[in-house]
């Protein structure tokens, strides 16, 4: 399955994926995960959203009755030049856990569900989770008809052409009603579980975090003749707020990072009109969250000021802290420490997934796989083959708890 899958949307360039949502890339993965479910004897359903669902023991999650089903799964899109695990792991795992249960005769009392959830990344359209966020209700179809992406195509125009109907789109509240509890398998994007000499573990919560637009427009001119003095340059208003972006969360031990930036003209002989840059935040709890982002407004606006420079600030998404059910989560703990035969760590993250919109409606649950290295969103994003068959074998010890007793 990893080797059919690691050449969809790979850059020869980089080495990373562009699996973004509603392209070609996303339709040969979306292709994938049709032709595991049914070589497996799945049902496989389309939901209205464009989230994939393969089913055993149901043939859609209106044959089940509320509460009942179990479902695993991740996402398969990327970030721009991503790595091969975040997401893809999830699902990959998902269907070789089926496969385990079946080579150990473990028959499933409950239904069961892998999903792939839609443009969980972002990239295109710069809206985190958006599959989820329909499903769950987070996200209303009149905003969700707003997205565009660099191009100016807009969310419903992407689903139009890639063969979907985005009249359709919305919160689907009968579909989580069947859904008893939610695991969601994914690479670790940090070092504790290398840390700690684990190759699996447990998610506790994930920290609040956002998304904030900062718009600093300041006057175009040229740069080989305007005095320095002269000049409204938006660009150093928007360096300088790079820079209070990192003070402000070393001070809290928090993250704050500036990762994308527009700028207008864009010319090298030009002095910037326009600096539009992105800042994604995150932190331990909502108030150390509000106390950098307040900070890193504050230095920005005062930058800005001193530049002659006009400064906007939109938050463009919101995701509250997620504290992970605990009964779920503790019998996660409890089944795969039968197995290990000693405590699993139990470990919070920065990073935001679909199992964390879910959490408001349905019971969730994350396993976090070890990644030597730490890194992620990056092509040298790794996981160990004994680590990944691991996460296998705890996804598979999970879901046998949960779905065949």
């Amino acid at each position: 399955m990893w080797q059919e899958l690691r050449p969809l949307g790979r850059n020869s360039a980089t080495g990373g994926y562009r699996r973004y949502a509603w392209t070609g890339a996303d339709t040969d993965c979306r292709a994938w995960f049709r032709a595991q479910a049914e070589a497996r004897g799945l049902a496989y359903e389309l939901d209205r959203n464009g989230n994939q669902w393969a089913w055993l023991g149901a043939t859609g999650h209106q044959d089940v009755a509320p509460g009942e089903a179990v479902v695993t799964g991740s996402h398969l899109d990327s970030v721009p030049d991503g790595g091969a695990f975040d997401g893809p792991l999830g699902v990959v795992s998902s269907f070789a856990a089926l496969d385990e249960l079946r080579r150990r005769g473990a028959a499933p009392a409950k239904p069961l569900a892998i999903v792939n959830f839609g443009d969980e990344e972002g990239a295109r359209f710069g809206l985190a989770c958006v599959g989820s966020r329909l499903t769950a209700g987070a996200l209303t179809p009149e905003a969700a008809r707003e997205l565009r992406d660099a191009d100016g195509v807009s969310l419903p125009q992407a689903m139009e052409r890639a063969g979907y109907d985005p009249d359709a789109i919305g919160p689907d509240p009968e579909r989580l009603a069947a859904i008893g509890a939610f695991v969601e398998l994914h690479v670790e994007q940090g070092r504790a579980l290398d840390l700690s000499g684990d190759p699996v573990g447990v998610a506790s919560a994930i920290w609040p975090h956002g998304r904030w637009r900062f718009d600093f427009h300041g006057e175009a001119n040229h740069a080989g003749t305007t005095r320095l003095e002269d000049r409204r340059d938006p660009m150093l208003s928007y360096a300088a707020t790079v820079l209070a972006a990192r003070e402000q969360a070393r001070l809290a031990g928090a993250l704050a990072t500036f990762g994308k930036i527009s700028v207008e003209p864009n010319g090298v002989n030009a002095i910037p009109s326009l600096v539009r840059g992105w800042l994604d935040s995150r932190a331990a709890d909502q108030e150390t969250l509000d106390t950098v982002v307040h900070g890193i407004e504050q230095a920005a606006a005062e930058r800005a000021a001193r530049d002659g420079v006009d400064l906007s600030v939109v938050r463009e998404s919101f995701t509250p802290v997620v504290e992970f059910e605990h009964a779920l989560r503790d019998e996660l703990s409890t089944i795969l420490g039968k197995t290990a035969q000693r405590p699993v760590p139990v470990l919070g993250t920065g990073a935001g997934h679909d199992a964390g919109i879910l959490s408001g409606t349905v019971p969730t649950a994350m396993l976090f796989v070890r990644n030597p290295t730490g890194v992620s969103h990056s092509p040298a994003e790794a996981a160990e083959e004994d680590d990944c068959t691991a996460g296998v074998l705890a996804l598979a010890d999970v879901l046998e708890g949960l779905a065949c007793r």
